[in-house]
C-alpha cells in the first residue's frame, strides 16, 4: 500500500508511545511517534506544506502543553485531521470537554489493540481513509 494513513502518536509515556507505534504500523498504517505536543507542533511548523497526519493519538496527561491543550491549539490553526484522545486518569467531565471539544474519539488506558484498531478503522473510514 503506497498511501496507506499516517496516524501520529504524540504520548510523553516511551513505553506507551513506542508500543502504540507498534500496533499502529501492525494495522497497517504508518506511524510518527512524538515524546511531546511541542515535538509535534514544531514538526509540522518546519514543513507547512508536508501532508499533516491522517490521525492524531495524544495522551491527555504531559509536561508542557497537555492532549487537551493541543487539540485546542490545532483547531484554532484551522487542522481538522481527527483527534483521538487517550488518559489513564478518565473521569466522564475530561470525556465530556474531550468530545465537545471535537474529539473523534476518547479511550481510557490501559487499551487493548482490537479497540484501537476498531477507533482507528471507524474514524479513517469517516474521512474516506480506510
Amino acid at each position: 500500500m503506497l498511501d496507506m494513513p499516517t496516524i501520529a502518536i504524540v504520548d510523553d509515556d516511551e513505553a506507551v508511545r513506542v508500543a502504540t507505534a507498534s500496533l499502529v504500523r501492525s494495522l497497517g498504517y504508518a506511524a510518527r511517534p512524538y515524546a511531546s505536543a511541542e515535538d509535534f507542533l514544531a514538526d509540522l511548523a518546519r514543513d507547512p506544506v508536508a501532508a499533516p497526519p491522517d490521525c492524531l493519538i495524544t495522551d491527555v496527561q504531559m509536561p508542557g502543553i497537555t492532549g487537551l491543550q493541543l487539540q485546542d491549539q490545532l483547531q484554532a490553526e484551522g487542522r481538522t485531521f481527527p483527534i483521538i484522545i487517550t488518559t489513564a486518569f478518565h473521569s466522564e467531565v475530561l470525556r465530556q470537554r474531550a468530545v465537545a471539544s471535537g474529539a473523534a474519539a476518547f479511550l481510557e488506558k490501559p487499551f487493548n489493540g482490537d479497540v484501537i484498531s476498531e477507533v482507528l478503522e471507524s474514524v479513517l473510514a469517516r474521512i474516506g481513509r480506510s
